[in-house]
């Protein structure tokens, strides 16, 4: 039997959001967003710069818009 092969969740334009990927003892997390108000998108590798991308998109982008800012 096969197994069921994971979704691509990586944000486009046509399916915009944040997607956090945790780092393991053989690879750093990374960290990808598209924002579906303004279009800005972003991508970072390790864990001071995913911690920064997801507090910049938290801040200035997907609830952001959806606030009204």
């Amino acid at each position: 039997m096969f197994r069921k092969l994971p979704a691509d969740l990586t944000p486009t334009e046509d399916s915009p959001g944040l997607r956090v990927k945790g780092g393991t003892r053989y690879s750093s997390s990374q960290g990808d967003y598209v924002c579906g108000g303004c279009g800005a998108e972003d991508h970072a590798n390790g864990d001071t710069d995913v911690t920064a991308l997801v507090e910049d998109y938290s801040a200035h982008h997907g609830p952001a818009h959806r606030k009204g800012r």
